[in-house]
């Protein structure tokens, strides 16, 4: 089997013959063979499970024909070593069960040392990359300083962020103190990936599409635009040709140009944004990934081939496109839909830049 290097010559905006395509969430609960290892195993278990991880993480690569492998883990991953007590609780996703809520809070937590605190997952990437040799890339990720932060405080998923908003506006010195925090642990965190073999780094800022653009220029783009400086001056010191970085903002509509400051070699972009318009206004210095409804897949199939002929009659053949869902596969998703969309998007952009 010859190594498809498609999806990294996309991410370092070198011409493609058609558009690579991975899935958020593509190592999940639609697929079959996922949910067999799920039920005897727990959540943080497989997380922590280096053989398990690499199990889950191949097997989009070997059944669904993706054109990368992103690492089976979680954002949260890293809360335990800064003095979080998580727990992902049956029906109801992570807890936190020591949220932040005061200056006192942020003065406990720690900086979580990513080889004491996660070595598993560094484990884990340099297993992947021994099994992926003939294969595929593997993306690493992890969560943005704004998104962790918001976990941290509210305890739980939420759709308000009361508790969030109300630290960030009403105590800007513990603001900082826990934006901080967070950064340095993310920075490390996806250092030590790259060392340990990820090709490809994605930052997901899940949540930050739920505040105004002038509390994101405030408050948290010099954050992430931190994290994503650091980690790309680490990647291009220990990899040769460096590491793509890949910026998804859930819900970032409103704000694209800020996104754009906070920097990275990829925008990540959500189905809330029409392709031609993001076409239009991010820089062609960066990449573009996504950006079909995720629930598209349970579109019948000459219409989920029309919107994915839509999104890449939009891009065209400019470079750097990754075709991506607009956010991660629903989990009841029919993984021949997913297999379909891979092909759509193989023959169709195919045609495209061959300009048929």
């Amino acid at each position: 089997m010859a190594y498809n290097d498609l999806f990294m010559r996309a991410a370092r905006l070198e011409p493609t013959e058609r558009t690579p395509v991975w899935m958020m969430r593509q190592a999940g609960r639609y697929m079959e063979e996922y949910r067999a290892i799920r039920a005897k195993h727990g959540f943080l278990e497989m997380c922590r499970t280096p053989e398990l991880a690499v199990e889950v993480t191949l097997q989009p690569v070997d059944l669904v024909g993706v054109d990368a492998a992103i690492l089976f883990s979680d954002i949260l991953v890293s809360f335990p070593g800064m003095g979080l007590d998580l727990e992902f609780a049956k029906g109801e996703g992570p807890v936190i069960h020591n949220p932040i809520r005061s200056k006192s809070d942020v003065e406990k937590l720690r900086v979580a040392d990513p080889i004491e605190h996660t070595g598993y997952v560094m484990d884990a990437i340099k297993i992947l990359r021994n099994e992926l040799v003939n294969k595929v890339p593997l993306i690493g990720f992890a969560g943005a300083p704004f998104t962790l932060a918001s976990y941290a405080i509210e305890g739980q998923g939420t759709r308000d962020y009361e508790h969030c908003k109300s630290l960030m506006w009403g105590d800007p010195v513990a603001w900082d103190m826990l934006m901080t925090k967070f950064t340095d642990t993310v920075i490390a965190y996806l250092c030590a990936q790259i060392d340990a073999g990820a090709q490809v780094v994605q930052v997901f800022d899940s949540w930050v599409g739920y505040v105004a653009p002038r509390d994101y220029e405030k408050s948290i783009l010099p954050y992430t635009k931190r994290v994503l400086a650091e980690i790309k001056a680490h990647g291009d010191k220990v990899v040769p040709g460096g590491v793509p970085v890949i910026h998804f903002a859930n819900g970032a509509a409103s704000m694209l140009d800020l996104v754009q400051q906070a920097g990275g070699d990829i925008v990540g972009v959500d189905w809330r944004l029409d392709m031609k318009k993001v076409v239009e206004q991010v820089d062609p210095k960066f990449g573009i990934q996504g950006n079909i409804d995720p629930v598209a897949l349970f579109a019948p199939e000459a219409e989920l081939e029309a919107m994915v002929v839509e999104i890449l009659e939009a891009v065209g053949t400019r470079p750097g496109h990754i075709f991506n869902l607009g956010h991660g596969i629903h989990k009841t998703s029919d993984p021949e839909k997913a297999r379909a969309m891979i092909r759509f998007v193989h023959e169709h952009s195919d045609r495209i830049r061959a300009g048929a």
